[in-house]
């Protein structure tokens, strides 16, 4: 899976799944369970619009013709779901 979208609140990652699944692209929101977690503080950042890996060219355009990327935006970093991310190490508290 790759993260086609990063959303700023569950409304925009519900936009952003619908208009993928009217082009026919399936896509699933992550992080959406965890908004709760935060009681009265917002959280950044957890929530994300993925695609199969197969699936993230076609998926980005049809977020651009929904213009919900703009459309000079270069194309999604690699911010695989998977865990085949290099261990960072000890990070600051």
């Amino acid at each position: 899976m790759q993260v086609a979208y990063r959303a700023i609140n569950l409304f925009d990652a519900h936009l952003a799944r619908h208009a993928l699944e009217d082009a026919q692209i399936p896509a699933f929101v992550f992080g959406e369970q965890l908004l709760g977690a935060g009681g009265e503080l917002p959280l950044f950042g957890v929530l994300r619009v993925c695609v199969p890996d197969s699936a993230l060219p076609l998926a980005l355009e049809a977020l651009r013709a929904a213009e919900l990327l703009p459309s000079g935006l270069p194309e999604a970093a690699a911010d695989p779901i998977s865990g085949d991310a290099p261990d960072p190490g000890l990070l600051p508290v």
